[in-house]
């Protein structure tokens, strides 16, 4: 039976996104056939600024490469632009004669941007800013020519103004409004983001309008002239003004248009045989330009395109959730507020952070948020919901993470969230579908669940949130993208880059790190200032400032929060041998503090599981015992077997060598977990050949094995070297563990470090150069001399932790304006 034919008009994401829901639905139900007027596949255009500003290629960008449409049949017409409709005998013509048949037709043709009408409109050097095409233009012209006016301060001009800053013009920004942003933001964040992007080099006209565009001799761009007479010079001219709906061809084959075309709650056009999706379409009067309700309509329209018939599209409540230039901005609802509203403001624009909340009739109408954003998702539902806030009123402002005593502050947000929370926005993913693509596909990485979620492939605003669930789910397992490029949005310096510049020109602090690299935030933020803390303190040992701020929560409350909101304390037993009287105390504390559950752990430890969080510091000193390092980026356990002493077996003593390592590495920070291990025989009771340092006892001697990793996805170590002594096996050892604090990224285990470097050049560094290990393990015993035990530190101080303690606002204040 032959099966019905569906053109799809236009291959960009609002028109792929509907095939690629209908392929779920029916995947043989149609023969596909789509034309798409760009010479190229499906791109995100959300990422275009990116390849403007250098830090992407194309490839990098595209969302559904030539391979996919054909794995799934689909008939595709690049660089062939429709021209005419024939709705008599159901068919589309391209402009070089291609013509296709269809039984239905999904009509996905975007938007133009509008172009001022002003004189000199059609000077060579005047573009504007939509396509890959626009983008390769301005890199070209940013070769050649130095002045670059951009009218606009939207989203969009000011990501061109801030890649044609990144690559070497003087740019000036001219926008009517007199704020930037002005859809998305107050007047007081549109005017934190001008400071900061005028720190960065960036020049603004605002509240100034454009009437002429004048030229030279040979007919190129050379000024603008303003509605005051005055003028800027301009060998590039980059409109951004905003975008109209594409619907010249629908309108001229007779669908009926009006600000776009017109469809219904199934997205359905004024001919029943006829779709339109994405920037085009108007429903219920509106034209959506954000990625969220295009997707929206798309999973709608493929569901009437399945003849499934029961997909409703009642419009978008949408909020927008944007990066510029590595700013983190929100806004939702009514946030500029109004008569018979509120507003509970923080503003610390020295810190770069301003939050603005509009409550009305006890409700939470509107938010706005510069610099930080992490909550913008839990304001938004509370918005969307519409539920009554008085009780949390003196706390909204601080977050989620405020409200309540469950002791859930400072923990990465996915943990609090629930499995029906959405975590991108843009696609309509709920942490729920990420959670389960993660268990049953075995995704490791942030690609991987781009792939098969399609969160965080978008905008890419979700990504942090996509890896904390990531690392959620996988723990030691989650493997980071490849750190060649930038540490994240605050900077364009990549991890190598920023280790560099710690050592060589001596930076002991974040502000002096920070100022030195020029970061785009002044206080960084969540990701990049754990990695900027441990560059600083593994590469200047006693000098750098150690920020407890910068760090995981883990490490700021020196246990494992779980996911209630209470905490694992886990003491140190050195290669698994304890005494009675280390016993009766871990039993004393289980009783006194109510511990709900004593286990025995993997690394030959003992967990006392559920300790309340005001309970902590009474607890370490109760124990009287040193810190297991069960919690942090840093030397975990040493696990060893009985060894010569009891085994008959065992060929050394493995016991007093795991021992001796686990002392002689306590408190040592690292760029990930440490796992050690000492196997007395070839039999490898403790595991070695999956640690990231694994000792085998042989008859002569000791085996070296490195980079092991044990979990969901196993490495086995690589054998290094053998040695004789014990004191060899600490040497060789202890220089290895230096070598990769001092070279390996943030947050890579030793196994990635290796594949980064060779095992070869691993054996050179420790094996091959006697002096280089020698100078290695002396600089690891150099930072590790005289480090305090991170409990006793806390016990000695009788500092009581205040992470979880929510801050209380007078309610005489909380509505006060700033």
């Amino acid at each position: 039976m032959k099966k019905p034919r569906l053109v799809v008009i236009g291959n960009g994401m609002a028109g792929m996104r509907t095939l690629e829901e209908l392929l779920k639905l029916v995947p043989d139900m149609y023969d596909i056939t789509v034309f798409g007027a760009e010479p190229y596949p499906n791109y995100n255009r959300i990422l275009l600024s990116p390849v403007l500003a250098g830090e992407q290629n194309f490839d990098e960008i595209v969302l559904n490469p030539m391979a996919w449409y054909a794995e799934h049949g689909i008939e595709l017409h690049m660089g062939k632009e429709v021209e005419r409709i024939d709705r008599v005998h159901r068919r589309v013509i391209a402009a070089d004669g291609t013509q296709a048949q269809y039984d239905r037709l999904l009509l996905a043709t975007g938007s133009l941007p509008i172009v001022l009408p002003i004189p000199g409109k059609g000077l060579r050097g005047v573009i504007s800013y939509r396509n890959i095409h626009d983008t390769r233009a301005m890199i070209e012209a940013a070769k050649v020519k130095k002045h670059a006016v951009v009218i606009g301060g939207g989203l969009l001009g000011l990501e061109a103004a801030n890649g044609l800053k990144q690559r070497g013009m003087d740019v000036t920004v001219v926008h009517l409004a007199g704020w930037l942003l002005e859809r998305q933001l107050d007047p007081v964040a549109g005017r934190l983001l001008e400071n900061s992007l005028r720190e960065r080099g960036l020049k603004f006209r605002l509240g100034t309008s454009t009437t002429e565009l004048l030229g030279d001799d040979h007919g190129e761009v050379r000024a603008v002239r303003f509605s005051d007479g005055s003028e800027a010079p301009a060998d590039l001219v980059v409109m951004a003004i905003g975008i109209r709906p594409n619907a010249q061809l629908a309108q001229t084959a007779g669908i009926y248009c009006n600000r776009g075309v017109m469809v219904d709650d199934s997205l359905q056009t004024f001919d029943p045989r006829v779709y339109a999706v994405g920037e085009c379409a108007s429903h219920r009067g509106i034209t959506y330009g954000l990625v969220a309700p295009l997707f929206e309509q798309a999973k709608v329209c493929a569901n009437h395109l399945a003849h499934y018939g029961i997909g409703i599209y009642a419009g978008s409540v949408s909020s927008t959730k944007l990066k510029v230039t590595g700013i983190d901005l929100f806004s939702a609802g009514d946030f500029m507020g109004g008569d018979g509203s509120e507003e509970i403001v923080l503003s610390d624009p020295a810190g770069g952070v301003y939050k603005k909340l509009v409550i009305k009739d006890d409700k939470l109408v509107g938010a706005c948020l510069y610099g930080d954003t992490g909550d913008g998702g839990w304001y938004f539902k509370l918005l969307k919901d519409g539920g009554r806030i008085d009780g949390v009123r003196d706390r909204l402002m601080f977050g989620e993470k405020a409200i309540g005593d469950s002791g859930t502050a400072g923990q990465n947000r996915a943990v609090t969230m629930a499995d029906a929370d959405e975590v991108c926005g843009c696609n309509g993913v709920r942490k729920g579908a990420i959670v389960k693509a993660i268990n049953e596909q075995g995704l490791f990485t942030i690609d991987e669940v781009k792939k098969h979620t399609k969160a965080s492939s978008s905008c890419g605003s979700c990504t942090g949130l996509v890896e904390q669930i990531l690392m959620n789910c996988l723990g030691s397992n989650f493997q980071e993208t490849p750190k060649t490029k930038a540490v994240c949005g605050c900077t364009s310096h990549t991890h190598a880059e920023v280790r560099k510049a710690i050592a060589e020109h001596r930076l002991l602090s974040h502000r002096q790190a920070y100022e030195f690299m020029q970061w785009r935030t002044p206080n960084g933020c969540a990701t990049c200032r754990p990695a900027i803390n441990y560059y600083l303190i593994s590469t200047w040992p006693r000098e750098a400032a150690d920020d407890p701020q910068s760090r995981f929560i883990n490490e700021r409350a020196h246990a494992n929060i779980q996911k209630d909101g209470t905490f694992s304390v886990i003491p140190q037993i050195k290669g698994g041998v304890t005494n009675a009287d280390e016993l009766r105390r871990i039993a004393h504390v289980a009783d006194k503090y109510a511990v709900p559950m004593v286990k025995i752990t993997g690394g030959q430890r003992i967990d006392l599981l559920g300790v309340k969080k005001e309970d902590l510091l009474d607890v370490w000193r109760d124990l009287g015992m040193k810190s297991g390092h069960a919690y942090g980026k840093s030397i975990r356990t040493v696990k060893t077997c009985v060894g010569s002493e009891f085994c008959r077996f065992g060929t050394q003593n493995s016991t007093q060598m795991g021992i001796d390592l686990e002392t002689m590495l306590a408190n040592m920070w690292s760029p990930h977990k440490v796992k050690l291990a000492v196997s007395g025989c070839p039999r490898n009771c403790a595991e070695s050949g999956i640690k990231d340092v694994g000792i085998i006892a042989v008859e002569s001697g000791w085996e070296i094995h490195v980079g092991g990793n044990g979990g969901i996805k196993t490495e086995v170590a690589k054998f290094l070297t053998k040695v004789k002594t014990a004191d060899q096996v600490r040497e060789y050892t202890g220089a290895f563990l230096q070598l990769y604090r001092e070279e390996a990224y943030y947050l890579d285990r030793t196994v990635h470090y290796i594949e980064r470097v060779g095992l070869d050049y691993i054996r050179r560094r420790v094996v091959d150069d006697a002096a280089d290990r020698k100078s290695l393990y002396e600089r690891l015993l150099y930072a590790l001399d005289g480090l305090i035990d991170p409990w006793e530190a806390r016990v000695r101080e009788d500092r009581r932790p205040r992470e979880y303690e929510p801050l209380r606002v007078p309610a005489q204040l909380a509505g006060q304006e700033n």
